[in-house]
């Protein structure tokens, strides 16, 4: 891929904008989850031992071009302190002064970006005074990648730019998943509603062997066919486009793998009373809300020959016991595979990431993105702007 990292460029004595991802959950002015932070520590790290002087950039919550005091990146400079081992210099108001004043070994951070009302505009003038603060920029916010805004688009191309380690890995990551991926390839699907993901399942029937559907979605592909779904959510509206994904990936050689089995319940909770049939059985009152042990084996028996996987979505209500079954059984094959050396596994999403948290395999895929709106835009084959510019 023609995009530069922090290897080829020359860092030393250089003033280093770095354009991260720390819009973390915060509760009471305290950060209580550090993922995102902990995972721009290697390009910091690496910035400072080549001798350059990283100036954190980032965004926090939507204030929408004004400044919102609680959403103020000041609450988040003890954790970022804390995990960077050393003080990071917090800079608001007048950038010029204080960028001058650094030293090297020193840190520091902007205030939240989108205070200012040029940065979600993608605003030439917001990014030329960005860039009059630094020699270099790196971009380590795969996450924030989908959007052009001034800190991820037009700023990449005022300086010399590369890709921080993080967004080095995403970016390795999925070109090997998706772009010249070792085959066969299996996309597994989930979630609620086909209409979110109508591009991403028309671009996956055309990169991979075999998509596997699961969730709410599946229900609406099933339905398109003619078969009873009980009282389950599926967009009935939906068929139409149901059937000609289907028809497309008869087409391009794609297989498409829906429930073979699944597990109904009259109630949508916790241990509810529930049962397993065969896929067309759902009963007038109930709803699926499982895929069953046969959709698993069979699932099973694709990943065996699979060299590479890609995960978005579960294939159950995966928060309600037992009803996580199918989503963890198939989890835990793939990081078996994963461990043993013959698959590559990619995951992300908010869910899918959260299920694979909950079923204990977080360190057992190739790769989990917690990327979101970006990892979504990427699969679907979008050109993510804060990638091309990179690329220009």
């Amino acid at each position: 891929m023609a995009w530069k990292t922090l290897d080829d460029l020359d860092l030393t004595g250089k003033r280093v904008l770095v354009r991260v991802d720390i819009n973390v959950p915060m509760e009471d002015g305290h950060v209580t989850d550090t993922t995102r932070i902990d995972r721009i520590v290697p390009t910091v790290r690496d910035v400072l031992a080549a001798g350059g002087i990283p100036i954190l950039m980032a965004h926090y919550g939507r204030p929408k071009g004004k400044v919102v005091p609680e959403m103020s990146l000041s609450y988040v400079v003890p954790t970022l302190s804390d995990i960077l081992d050393q003080p990071v210099a917090f800079i608001d108001g007048d950038y010029g002064d204080r960028i001058a004043a650094l030293q090297a070994g020193d840190i520091a951070l902007l205030e939240n970006l989108r205070f200012n009302p040029g940065e979600e505009a993608n605003d030439a003038g917001f990014a030329q005074r960005l860039a009059s603060l630094g020699d270099v920029y790196v971009n380590d916010a795969f996450s924030a990648a989908h959007r052009a805004h001034a800190s991820t688009e037009a700023l990449a191309r005022l300086l010399p730019a590369c890709a921080g380690r993080l967004m080095q890995e995403e970016l390795s990551a999925l070109e090997a998943a998706l772009g010249t991926p070792e085959r066969p390839v299996v996309a597994i699907v989930g979630g609620a509603k086909v209409s979110t993901k109508l591009d991403l399942l028309g671009n996956l029937v055309e990169k991979v062997d075999h998509l596997v559907i699961g969730g709410g979605m599946a229900n609406t592909f099933l339905a398109a066919q003619g078969i009873g779904v009980g009282k389950s959510l599926a967009e009935h509206e939906m068929a139409n486009t149901a059937r000609d994904i289907i028809a497309k990936a008869k087409t391009t050689g794609c297989e498409i793998i829906l429930p073979r089995d699944i597990v109904v319940a009259k109630e949508f909770k916790e241990n509810a009373q529930h049962q397993t049939v065969a896929t067309g059985a759902c009963p007038e009152d109930q709803m699926i809300l499982d895929a069953g042990p046969a959709t698993v084996d069979y699932i099973k028996g694709v990943l065996k020959d699979t060299k590479t996987l890609i995960m978005n979505g579960p294939l159950g209500v995966f928060e309600l016991a037992p009803f996580h079954k199918a989503t963890f059984d198939v989890l835990d094959e793939i990081a078996r595979q994963t461990k043993a050396g013959q698959l590559v596994s990619v995951a992300g999403g908010g869910d899918t990431v959260a299920a694979v948290n909950a079923s204990g395999h977080e360190d057992d895929f190739t790769y989990i993105s917690t990327a979101g709106g970006a990892f979504l835009e990427w699969m679907e084959g979008k050109t993510l702007p804060g990638v091309a510019a990179l690329e220009g």
